[in-house]
């Protein structure tokens, strides 16, 4: 039993998993759109019902942010997602000034949609990007090219989307540093609240594990990231976790709590969570059927969860710093205590072997990556293993 004192954050996660097109390098659970209107209808009842049978689980916490994703949740119908909305401020605690999330592709993007998700409440968009470079777009198997890409940041910021992301990769097939260092150059232009940059890396099962790209290199993909981050930096995109820079401190307060091992509810097809259950000393992790049709046959039943696991004390402290040493600032020790109820003695030895290295600062009421940690952050949380 695990020595835990205080509820967490609770964010709430939904998974649409339909896209127009899947892209080679994408490994999320998402599958080519084929449905109908009626199976939109059906899949939203469905995450409702998926809802209703967690609420227990959740009773009396409030929810700090929501985040919907794909897939393409953007592929939905105003009406669908103004539905969903409803019925989660009907069920739930929910903060007034909570952040709510949309992924969206510009392939799919459209002015009057963009307006009709501002009305439903959602007031933060993801736009999925990935590249200003229609070449590029075009290896990476998206839908959209630039000028789409660009005309959905006007949808956006017309639509009255203040907050919202820009998603860019780099160490892209055949992509030069000219290149790369010009994608983030076009996005600040579009002065976005938020960008995530992160580098693309082959997973397997994706058609870029079966047939690889050529990519850059490490020391490429490295002299980007440097360049790159100098370049936000001397435009006032703060980095504070590897890969998400903010603009006056507008960080993903959604993407912050998973980064601070909060919990999080996730209902959808494919979709995880994590919960912490003070009363009984343990943390658990879940996971739904992925395939939205038996996803949608099995929702409100126990079938429909296919993973169920509860955290043990050697798995947790990999679990706790897989996240909290993304941050760039760190996270200070206690926080390792509360979201673990774990003591901070039983790393004690790896934290000064890190240190030693290297690899981590510690101190009072902080524990941070060094520069060298972040580059090596595989050999950092090897650490941790047990």
């Amino acid at each position: 039993m695990l020595d835990l004192k205080e509820a967490l954050p609770l964010s709430l996660y939904i998974h649409l998993p339909w896209c127009v097109k899947k892209c080679p390098y994408c490994d999320f659970n998402s599958h080519e759109f084929t449905a109908s209107k009626d199976d939109e209808d059906i899949y939203v009842d469905a995450l409702i019902r998926d809802l209703e049978t967690e609420l227990p689980r959740i009773w009396g916490r409030t929810i700090s942010s929501v985040f919907i994703g794909g897939g393409t949740p953007s592929l939905f119908s105003v009406k669908s997602l103004d539905k969903l909305l409803s019925a989660l401020r009907a069920r739930l605690n929910i903060y007034p000034d909570i952040e709510i999330t949309l992924e969206a592709n510009p392939g799919t993007a459209e002015a009057e949609k963009f307006r009709g998700y501002r009305e439903a409440g959602i007031n933060r968009l993801s736009i999925g990007i990935q590249s200003f470079n229609d070449k590029h777009l075009m290896s990476l198997g998206r839908i959209h090219d630039a000028n789409e890409a660009k005309r959905a940041i006007d949808f956006a910021r017309s639509a009255g989307f203040e907050n919202f992301n820009i998603d860019l990769m780099f160490g892209l097939p055949n992509q030069t540093l000219n290149e790369a260092l010009n994608d983030l150059e076009v996005a600040i232009k579009n002065a976005p609240s938020h960008l995530s940059w992160y580098q693309l890396t082959i997973e397997s099962n994706t058609v870029f594990f079966s047939k690889p790209p050529d990519i850059p290199s490490d020391d490429q993909s490295w002299t980007m990231q440097e360049q790159g981050q100098a370049f936000l930096q001397e435009n006032k995109y703060e980095q504070y976790e590897i890969s998400a820079y903010a603009k006056d401190k507008q960080v993903a307060v959604h993407n912050m709590n998973y980064w601070e091992f909060g919990d999080y509810l996730g209902i959808g097809a494919g979709a995880h969570g994590k919960i912490t259950n003070v009363a009984e000393g343990k943390i658990e992790r879940f996971a739904r059927h992925k395939i939205p049709k038996r996803y949608m046959e099995l929702v409100g039943t126990e079938s429909a969860i296919t993973e169920k696991k509860s955290l043990n004390r050697k798995e947790l402290p990999l679990e706790f710093m897989m996240n909290a040493l993304r941050l760039t600032n760190g996270v200070p020790p206690h926080l390792y205590i509360s979201r673990t109820g774990l003591p901070l003695k039983n790393i004690e030895n790896e934290l000064q072997r890190a240190v030693e290295q290297g690899l981590i600062n510690w101190q009072l009421n902080n524990l941070k990556p060094t520069r060298k940690g972040q580059r090596y952050l595989n050999e950092l949380l090897e650490m941790f293993v047990n």
